[in-house]
Order: C-alpha cells, then structure tokens, then sequence
C-alpha cells in the first residue's frame, strides 16, 4: 500500500492513520482496504462531524437560554471526543473554538448569577413590604371583612414571590405568621367587648321603646312631636344591639311613632280642612277689598276697609302655605288706603285725626280678638295656631304702634 498526506494527517505503507496536532503525531486508526486517500477521507468526514456537533453546541448557547451547567456538560463532552477524536483536522481549532465557548459561558454563568441575586433582592424587597403592610394591618386595621380578606391575599402573593436564602425567608415568614395571629387575637377581643356594647345597647333601647310607646297615645301635638324627636336622637347615640334584638326594638320604636304622627296627621287634616274654608272666605273678602283701589273717597275706603279687617279676622286662621299670599294681598289694600289717608290728613287734620284715632280702635280690637284666640290656642295645645296667631299679633301690633304714632302727632 503507497502511503497518503494531508495537512493535518497521513496514513503510511502500513495502513496507519495518523493526525497532526500542536503536541505531534498520534495514531487515529488503521486503513487495510482500499486507498489511502479513502482512509484520509473517511477520518475526515469523522472531524466533520465533530466541527458540526460543535456548531451547533455554538449555535446553542448564543440563541436560546441554555444554561451555564447544562452547556459546560457538553463542552467537556466535546473537550474529551476531540482530545481522543479518531478523525483528521485541525483538532487544535476545535479546542481553540472550546475554549472560546467556556469563557461564553462563564460570562453567560456569571450574567446569571448576577440575575438571580437581582431576582432575590428584589423578592426579598416584595416580602419585606408584604410582612410591612401585615404588621401594619395587624396594628391598625378595624374594618376586619377587609383586613382578613387583605392578609389572606397578601399570604397568596408571598407563595407566587421567588425563594430567598432560608434565613431570611425563616424570618420574615415569622413575622408574617405573627401579624397575622396578632390580627386575629385584636378581631376576637373587639368582638368580645362588641357584645357587651350591644348588650348596653339592647337595655337602652329598651327604655327608649317604653318611652315612645306610653306618649303614642298623647294628643299634645307640640310637646310629644319634640319628645319623639329626642328620643330618635338618643336612639341614633345609643349604638347597636344584636341583629335581631336590633330589628324587634326597631320596630316597636317606629310603630310607636307612627301611632303618634298618624294621630296628628289626622287631626292637622281636619284643621286644615276647616282651614281651607277659612282661606276661601278671606279670598272672597280681599276680592271686594282690591274694588277699594285706587282710593277716590279716604273716608268711605277706611270704613270699608274697617269691615273688612273685621270680617277678615272673623273668618279665622288659614293654612301656612296660602298665609303669606293672603296676608300680603290685604297688607297692600291696608297700605294703599293708608297713604291716601296720609294724603288726606295733609288736607285736612280733623278728619286725619279722626281717622288716626278710628285706626287705633280698630288695632286695638283686633289684637285683643288675636291675643283671645292665641289665649284658646295656647289652652288646647295647638302649637301651630299659637304660632300663627303670635305671628298675626305681632304684625297687628306693629301697625298699631304705627298708627298711635300717627295719632300722637295731632297732639
């Protein structure tokens, strides 16, 4: 057999196939068939193999996330396949190609080290402020639905946080351990003293209740509507019993205040109704009064007006919502004739004063027509006719002080 070269090989007369590396010739295998060039082939193709295997092993660790161990597991499988390779090639190029690969990957083992020491400070920082906001709940919360459904979540979110080194872990896990039954122990002991509250509670309510129930029947409209308003007022400060207890006072309190403003209503319906008549009947008054205006005779108006004023006080008190309108439509009748009086007076002093003195009469017969009326309303404990009847007064008594003023300047 002749013998074959290669750069990086030959094969002699023998048949044995030898490789060219950095450390000199080794013997790769022995060629007995065919030529050698057959032999520096095949061998060759061998090296191929090698170069291809660690092309990929390249391709690997630049473009996916393999990792630092499980990458240095496959260069040293390939240091070795190359250091005992049974091929022809530049096997020193793929040691060359090796080393280059495990620096690689020391800096990718590095890069990773330096991104799960990231990772546990920043778990570290997540678990800190979650045992922080736990102890705070478990120092400050008083809404307990929200505060324990809270811990319950933030318990959830420490599991789903990445691993820190176990001592660390150990003590901030305690930590959330002990604000959770720290919570707990101030939920158990507001709850324990809630129940002697509500107890104090139920008895006061239950006084209260008597006390609505025994003045449900009064007939004091005034009085016992201020009364009930005092005892909702206690109601609202005396807190809350227990659900059920809450709900039996509850409404025993209302049926009591309802029996009570029912009772009112009625009886202010009634009143309002004879009220209303009333109010027609002054419409009708005013209606005849307005023909005054303008005032052509001062005389004949202020004994018309006189009469109406009269008929007017006669006819009673009117509902609160129309008294206003009424009133104001015969304050401008009165103020018109008023003036032309003052007109006249200028005229004429005699008759002004004679019609001045007439004036003060008839104030003076009205407010003592108003205060017997207030005196009736004040002895049967209606309030708002009191009121109404101290409104009408103080306006009679106004125009009286007015009119002796006008009176006493004929003096």
């Amino acid at each position: 057999m002749s013998s074959a070269t290669d750069p990086w090989g030959r094969v002699d007369e023998d048949g044995t196939v030898y490789v060219r590396t950095s450390d000199g010739e080794r013997v790769v295998g022995s060629w007995q068939a065919g030529a050698p060039e057959e032999a520096l082939a095949y061998f060759k193709r061998k090296y191929d193999a090698l170069v291809t295997e660690i092309g990929l092993l390249e391709q690997r660790v630049r473009t996916t996330d393999l990792q630092p161990a499980q990458a240095q597991q496959s260069i040293d499988r390939l240091r070795e396949a190359v250091a005992d390779a049974h091929a022809v090639g530049d096997l020193d190029a793929l040691a060359r190609r090796l080393d280059a690969l495990t620096e690689l990957v020391g800096r990718r083992r590095e890069e990773v080290k330096a991104q799960r020491e990231q990772h546990r400070h920043e778990a570290r920082e997540v678990k800190e402020r979650i045992v922080a906001e736990a102890e705070r709940i478990a120092a400050e919360e008083t809404h307990w639905k929200n505060g324990g459904e809270r811990l319950r979540q933030l318990v959830e979110e420490w599991k789903a946080a990445d691993r820190i080194d176990r001592p660390t872990e150990t003590a901030l896990w305690k930590r959330l351990s002990s604000a959770r039954n720290a919570f707990t122990k101030r939920r158990k002991a507001y709850f324990a003293t809630l129940d002697d509250q509500r107890e104090e509670s139920r008895r006061e309510k239950e006084r209260l209740v008597a006390e609505a129930e025994a003045m449900s029947g009064s007939t004091d409209w005034g009085e016992t509507a201020a009364a009930y308003r005092d005892l909702m007022r206690r109601w609202k400060t005396a807190g809350r019993a227990s659900r059920d207890a809450e709900e039996e006072l509850w409404a025993r309190f209302k049926g009591a205040q309802d029996t009570f403003f029912q009772a009112r209503s009625a009886a202010f319906a009634e009143r309002d109704a004879e009220f209303r008549g009333n109010a027609a009947e002054k419409e009708k008054i005013l209606a005849e009064a307005e023909r005054l205006l303008p005032v052509k005779d001062v005389r004949q108006a202020r004994q018309a007006l006189r009469s109406v004023q009269e008929r007017w006080e006669a006819a009673g008190m009117v509902p609160r919502d129309q008294r206003d309108r009424l009133e104001g439509r015969l304050r401008k009748i009165e103020e018109t004739v008023r003036a032309a009086e003052e007109n006249e007076w200028r005229r004429t002093n005699p008759e002004a004063r004679a019609r001045a003195e007439a004036t003060v009469t008839q104030l003076r017969n009205s407010i003592d027509q108003l205060e017997k009326r207030l005196a009736k309303a004040r002895d049967a404990g209606r309030e708002k006719d009191v009121k109404e009847a101290g409104e009408a007064l103080t306006a009679r008594r106004a125009w009286l002080e007015e009119a002796e003023r006008t009176l006493a300047e004929f003096s």
